[in-house]
């Protein structure tokens, strides 16, 4: 029987960090990274993407905002599904090529995807979710000051703006996703999906929030009743004490292992934090099944069990 595998692209999967932040430079990261999902697809497996969007919905709502006199700034939901429509339209057509080029004649879709989230979710109170680009402290001080935004030093990397990362509860489209799986790489849930509350009647209104995609993944592995969630990030393993003389890979974890390096603080917010919660999630629901986090280019060499770091029930 066929594997299912959904897939978590990080950010350096679709922006490369020292390039620039161009739709065409964009493109050129994107057709590396559709290499390997096509090597994924290519060994047998039956996929499904995830992406994220904090560099690019940072920057739309940067470009909205600067052109407020102009044209209406567009409010943040919508900001979030222009970026679903982009990036999922760059993966569309690089992932294409890469499957045509080995003779896989496989459709390639992106699904604009509603993500049903609490409106009394405590993350709105306390917002996390890094986006768009890096600052210094000195710039980001100013920005606080200037615009109102949070701003948080993200990971030793700099200083960026967050916003409310409530935690998803439905997924809106998963009936069309289940339909399309057999037939097509379905790429879904994108930036972790519209962020919507449901009201009474049945209507959906969106808010001002960024759903971790790393959560959305790990829901749409649930739903779809995936074999392995995968997360694509910048690091091959999941470390201890990282970034220090002292780091240590991981090339396993278990649920207990895992909580007790959370309650130690190993993980940064934000940052690794969010993807071992959502791997932790997944084996957690199912038992039998595991979670891997690597890097995008070791993403082969991980599901053969040569690197990464596999987590497990126990």
């Amino acid at each position: 029987m066929t594997e299912k595998i959904v897939i978590a692209l990080g950010g350096n999967a679709l922006q490369s960090g020292k390039g620039d932040a161009t739709a065409e430079a964009q493109l050129e990261v994107v057709k590396k990274t559709c290499e390997h999902v096509a090597n994924i697809s290519g060994q047998g497996y039956e996929i499904a993407v995830v992406h994220g969007n904090g560099p690019q919905v940072g920057r739309i709502v940067m470009a909205s905002e600067a052109a407020k006199d102009v044209t209406p700034s567009m409010p943040f939901d919508v900001c979030g599904a222009m970026s679903q429509g982009y990036i999922g339209y760059h993966i569309q057509q690089c992932l294409k090529y890469a499957l045509n080029r080995d003779n896989r004649n496989i459709p390639v879709v992106t699904v604009a995807t509603q993500m049903i989230v609490d409106e009394n979710d405590p993350a709105f109170q306390n917002p996390t979710k890094p986006i768009g680009p890096f600052y210094t402290e000195e710039e980001a001080h100013q920005l606080e000051e200037e615009k109102g935004w949070t701003m948080r030093e993200d990971a030793g990397r700099g200083w960026r703006r967050v916003v409310a990362s409530p935690i998803p509860k439905r997924i809106v489209e998963i009936d069309a996703v289940r339909q399309l799986w057999d037939r097509s790489i379905v790429i879904t849930c994108g930036g972790g999906g519209i962020p919507v509350v449901e009201r009474i009647d049945g209507h959906l209104e969106g808010v001002a929030a960024v759903i971790d995609k790393d959560f959305a993944a790990e829901l749409l592995a649930e739903e779809v009743e995936a074999d392995i969630l995968i997360i694509l990030t910048e690091v091959e393993k999941v470390s201890l004490n990282f970034n220090t003389p002292e780091q240590e890979d991981l090339d396993h974890l278990t649920l207990e292992q895992a909580a007790r390096y959370i309650e130690e603080g190993q993980f940064a917010p934000g940052s690794m934090l969010p993807k071992v919660e959502a791997a932790m999630k997944f084996v957690r629901h199912y038992p039998s099944k595991k979670a891997i986090i690597t890097s995008l280019d070791k993403a082969g060499e991980a599901l053969n069990g040569d690197t990464g770091t596999v987590i497990t029930f126990n």
